[in-house]
């Protein structure tokens, strides 16, 4: 517990709060322990103040939709996954002999289950400051996981390394209005590399990213 909190930077005042946020519900069956599902309730919306408010301040630009992605890719669960692993936490997650058997330590499920009650602790513990303190090191300052970036984010840090940017464009929008379908282009230079459809803005340039990313076209100019 000494070199957790050491890895974690923050010193709980007891034991009993970072106790449960390691302790799965199949250990708390067996052993009538607390478990990490309350604390992972309370974390998660911690998680989700901080990184708004952190996104909020650093992308002063970007409209609701963007924040609402980069965020998404901050929080999701292989983001939370990757900083639990970084800090150890499997090693500490107290889990039934069933599920340890099945390697649950090292679950991406259970990691990010476990890093959200942390935060949840360190905030009943210490206070909100605290607990941001640790979102913004932890998580929020690193470089969240390919797998949890989107095809617009891949596609866009893929071309700033050549110095370009893509160009969204709306090209139709069909359907009644309960339930359109738009379809949008991707261009890069002026020209077309990507076309995608989606039942949202959001969903289209989305689908014209993935589009461009799985064509190649994008990289023409590189």
């Amino acid at each position: 517990m000494n070199a957790l909190q050491e890895r974690l930077g923050y010193r709980f005042h007891g034991d009993r709060l970072l106790k449960a946020a390691l302790t799965h519900p199949s250990f708390a069956a067996e052993h009538r322990a607390e478990h990490y599902q309350r604390l992972e309730f309370l974390g998660d919306a911690v998680l989700e103040l901080v990184a708004s408010r952190f996104l909020y301040d650093g992308y002063p630009g970007a409209d609701e939709g963007e924040l609402t992605r980069l965020r998404a890719e901050r929080v999701r669960e292989e983001s939370l996954a990757q900083a639990a692993r970084r800090l150890a936490l499997g090693a500490h997650i107290r889990l039934s002999a069933g599920e340890a058997r099945c390697h649950g330590a090292d679950k991406p499920s259970i990691l990010s289950d476990v890093l959200e009650a942390i935060i949840g602790a360190m905030y009943l513990d210490g206070g909100l400051e605290v607990a941001e303190a640790f979102v913004r090191r932890e998580i929020l300052s690193q470089e969240p996981p390919a797998a949890a970036r989107d095809a617009k984010s891949q596609l866009q840090e893929e071309l700033q390394k050549s110095g370009r940017f893509p160009e969204y464009e709306m090209v139709a929008s069909e359907g009644p209005p309960h339930a359109p379908v738009f379809t949008y282009r991707v261009r890069i230079d002026g020209a077309v590399v990507g076309e995608g459809r989606g039942a949202s803005k959001q969903a289209a340039q989305q689908a014209a990213a993935k589009n461009a990313l799985e064509s190649g076209g994008w990289a023409g100019g590189a």
